[in-house]
């Protein structure tokens, strides 16, 4: 394997371990790197079934699904949008300084990345709860007087079912990436060992890109 100075140079962090079932710290990274993709597939397919559900009703309302669409929050949803692509940006640039053994930075980076997605976090709810308020809620909850339309619950249904699905694994994302940040802080990454920054910032990337297609389908019909 290549060698990087910065990674070797004193006090630089020690190799990883290698597990007694691979053949090598390459073979080991490859089969991480596989699991991940395997795993990011299976998120896909999650999410595939909301829009495959978003586009047959929308096929079957499209009246209720413009009127929807105007209601939500444009600018809200862009500065949303904006914030989670700057922190894809972020996450891929720890991967970047984890080879070069620079763990402060990575530390710096997967900070702005939280803060970040905390930012998100606290702007989605804003706009819940002036869906809550005016009564635009999924189901036989749905009571917003100012879209009485046939199949207008069931967009405020897909709205929440998907905003908040994929709130959720902003959360788990912001879990993920506070951990390896906390490995980063006790400097355990190098070019010979930044697996989990790779994996966590990968996870990162499919957050960023279901919002990629969720902001135009709900915010721009």
């Amino acid at each position: 394997m290549q060698s990087n100075p910065t990674a070797d140079a004193v006090g630089a962090p020690p190799p990883p371990k290698l597990a007694m079932h691979f053949a090598s710290l390459e073979v080991q990274h490859h089969a991480a790197r596989l699991g991940m993709w395997l795993f990011l597939a299976t998120e896909i397919l999650l999410f595939a079934g909301l829009f495959t559900l978003y586009a047959g009703y929308r096929f079957l309302f499209p009246e209720a699904w413009a009127a929807g669409s105007r209601s939500l929050d444009l600018t809200m949803g862009t500065i949303n949008t904006i914030v989670l692509i700057t922190s894809s940006f972020t996450a891929a640039m720890a991967v970047h300084y984890a080879k070069e053994a620079k763990n402060k930075m990575v530390v710096l980076m997967f900070v702005l990345t939280l803060a970040m997605a905390g930012a998100f976090l606290v702007i989605k709810g804003f706009e819940y709860s002036h869906k809550l308020h005016v009564g635009a809620l999924p189901g036989f909850r749905y009571h917003y007087d100012a879209i009485q339309l046939p199949g207008a619950p069931l967009f405020f249904t897909v709205y929440w079912l998907s905003t908040g699905l994929h709130a959720f694994h902003v959360i788990v994302g912001m879990c993920v990436l506070a951990w390896i940040t906390t490995k980063a802080a006790k400097n355990q990454f190098s070019y010979h060992n930044y697996t989990a920054v790779e994996l966590g910032s990968m996870y990162w990337h499919l957050v960023d890109l279901v919002w990629i297609f969720l902001f135009p389908m709900l915010y721009l019909v």
